[in-house]
């Protein structure tokens, strides 16, 4: 798993992920200069660290590219969590922790999740199942 993202690199794959399509230093830049000084160079540099940690992909375009995400903010936040979790001398624990500390939102968009991947020997019921008899 590559390192978690930097301040600036996450600004501007933030741009990358929601346009979710081929995009400029340009049009990134102009977006950035709403929150902050930037220059050009910097926005290009970062483009470039990107592309060369395999977070973007790039194809000339006359003579600038249009930079496109690999993958998925998503796929990215997964990633950090398996990190974070692998690397835990107890990860049970460390998962009852992280459950500890959902919002009810979340932890509704857990059960919709596991409801999708269907966990082998996991039966996952909402609030309003839980008076249900468990179905076979």
């Amino acid at each position: 798993m590559p390192r978690p993202l930097g301040d600036l690199e996450d600004a501007v794959m933030t741009r990358v992920w929601e346009w979710n399509r081929p995009v400029t230093v340009r049009e990134v830049l102009e977006d950035l200069r709403q929150d902050r000084s930037i220059a050009y160079t910097t926005v290009m540099t970062v483009l470039d660290n990107l592309h060369q940690k395999g977070w973007v992909r790039r194809d000339q375009e006359g003579r600038a590219y249009r930079y496109e995400a690999i993958s998925t903010r998503a796929a990215y936040s997964a990633a950090l969590m398996n990190d974070a979790w692998s690397e835990s001398d107890n990860p049970a624990a460390a998962l009852v922790a992280f459950f500890g500390m959902m919002s009810p939102e979340q932890a509704a968009a857990l059960r919709g999740a596991l409801r999708v991947v269907d966990v082998p020997g996991v039966r996952v019921t909402a609030p309003e199942d839980e008076d249900e008899p468990p179905q076979r």
